[in-house]
């Protein structure tokens, strides 16, 4: 099969965060699978041109029509890590994507609406005809309503679309200026509630609700979420339109990167330690804990790793913290927040517990310090208010560290409570509480400290069992590869 992904990142020349792992690796595994795979990238000046081997002009002269005039564009191919790339330039006055940075400018949807005709564009113009055509979140939300309302009749026929949302809290607002930007016109045939209208602003159409609605299929990043979004606020105003047209909606579980996050090849951990050499794990531990100026005691270490935001649950992290540390743990952080006042809170934190030998807090992100803190710790907090997939929990199940989780989206799919999960015992490999105050993480916390410490064969069975997961792209990717093969033959 021939797919072609369409995306604004792809790790990792061009990440920001967990969209870039998703295209790569479900890339990666199709490919794997024997599938033909292209990658379609804007071609920000601030990528990572270090990763792309081969760069070339491979496209000279793409003209794309924008509003009522053309824009000239330059396609180039390369090589990220193996995965084949196109990357297109527009030489525009308006400099899309020369502008130091992927995200964060008021033009965001004018931005990335040119980018979705420009790979259409690119598609028709050098002959390329996928199977299917694979978008990823609201900033290419339009190409599936594009391709139905205007590539469909130039000769792209048999193209189906396949569309993902990572993140629902973004869903590409903009006024009927995109439509006459990008050739749809027509603003009182897009402004229909059952096309692209926004169903809480009558004076906006919606990329995301128009994808739902002319995509063949439209995924979440897990089974769970695909629940939350249709039944709970967190669909943020689409859980009409999902109920509506939730035939073609489902979720697949995101899959992690087995060859980064890899205890036995790990480049950057002390020691490298498997399933049948698990007591390796804790040279790892004496490692993170003389970098970091820890004491040897006899203690659990727990971690956190990740944004400090409020969809990360910093309320509770904080409490982690400090119950941790009140109840004979050690605690290890390592993270930052898009918000000034939370990252001056938790520098505060980390100034008053800077003489304790059992705590430590790195504000920022340090990707080797990542590896060692799974490696090192023996349990991980990810307490988030909502997690559409989480992969956190997922890396700490693969290096042997138990999480303690909220039971939201793919931390319930991932995650089954060692005391109360109707699983076998055997598939139970961690802790899980539902509420979101602190008596909840109170309890899983003190049930995982206490069989630390009074049960450790019983732990070393519940780190065992997270090891024996399979959370690769394998199963993921067959999913993927099931639900193409629907649209394709239907």
């Amino acid at each position: 099969m021939y797919i072609a992904m369409v995306s604004s990142e792809c790790a990792p020349v061009a990440k920001v965060g967990g969209l870039g792992d998703v295209v790569y690796g479900l890339s990666r595994e199709l490919e794997i699978r024997g599938n033909t795979v292209e990658i379609i990238l804007p071609k920000y000046d601030c990528m990572r041109y270090d990763h792309i081997y081969g760069l070339q002009i491979t496209y000279e002269n793409l003209w794309v029509t924008w509003f009522n005039y053309q824009i000239r564009c330059t396609v180039w191919f390369g090589f990220v890590h193996g995965r084949k790339c196109y990357f297109i330039e527009p030489h525009s006055d308006d400099h899309f994507f020369e502008r130091g940075s992927y995200y964060g400018f008021p033009d965001e949807h004018i931005r990335f609406a040119f980018f979705s005709k420009a790979a259409l564009e690119f598609m028709l113009q050098s002959g390329k005809r996928p199977d299917i055509i694979h978008t990823h979140d609201w900033q290419t939300a339009l190409v599936p309503i594009l391709l139905y309302e205007i590539y469909k009749f130039t000769g792209m026929e048999n193209c189906r679309a396949c569309h993902t949302v990572h993140n629902f809290k973004h869903q590409g607002i903009a006024g009927e200026n995109v439509l006459w930007f990008t050739g749809l016109g027509r603003p009182d045939y897009y402004y229909d509630q059952n096309r692209m209208g926004d169903d809480f602003n009558p004076s906006a159409i919606n990329f995301t609700k128009g994808a739902l609605l002319y995509a063949n299929f439209t995924t979440t990043v897990s089974p769970g979420h695909a629940w939350e979004v249709r039944h709970t606020d967190w669909g943020y105003g689409l859980g009409h339109a999902l109920h509506s047209h939730q035939n073609r909606f489902g979720g697949v579980l995101n899959g992690l990167d087995y060859e980064m996050w890899n205890p036995q090849t790990d480049p950057h951990i002390a020691q490298h330690y498997s399933v049948d050499l698990i007591d390796r794990k804790y040279e790892n531990k004496k490692a993170l804990r003389e970098k970091l100026w820890l004491s040897h005691d006899y203690k659990p270490l727990i971690a956190y790793v990740g944004r400090l935001d409020t969809q990360k649950g910093v309320p509770l992290i904080r409490h982690a913290l400090y119950y941790a540390l009140a109840h004979g743990a050690q605690f290890v952080l390592l993270g930052s927040s898009p918000e000034s006042g939370t990252n001056a809170e938790f520098w505060q934190i980390k100034h008053e517990l800077d003489q304790s030998p059992d705590c430590h807090l790195e504000i920022g992100y340090n990707e080797e310090l990542a590896h060692m803190i799974y490696a090192g710790s023996d349990m991980l907090v990810v307490p988030s208010m909502f997690e559409p997939c989480g992969l956190t929990q997922m890396i700490a199940l693969r290096y042997g560290t138990v999480p303690i989780v909220r039971s939201v989206g793919g931390l319930a799919d991932t995650v089954f409570d060692i005391d109360f999960s109707d699983k076998p015992n055997n598939e139970r490999n961690g802790y899980v509480f539902y509420q979101c105050d602190h008596y909840a993480i109170d309890s899983a916390m003190q049930r995982a400290i206490g069989l630390w410490y009074d049960y450790p064969d019983r732990f070393r069975e519940l780190m065992l069992n997270g090891m024996k997961f399979d959370y690769s792209w394998n199963i993921p990717g067959q999913n993927y590869l099931n639900i193409y093969n629907h649209i394709k033959h239907s």
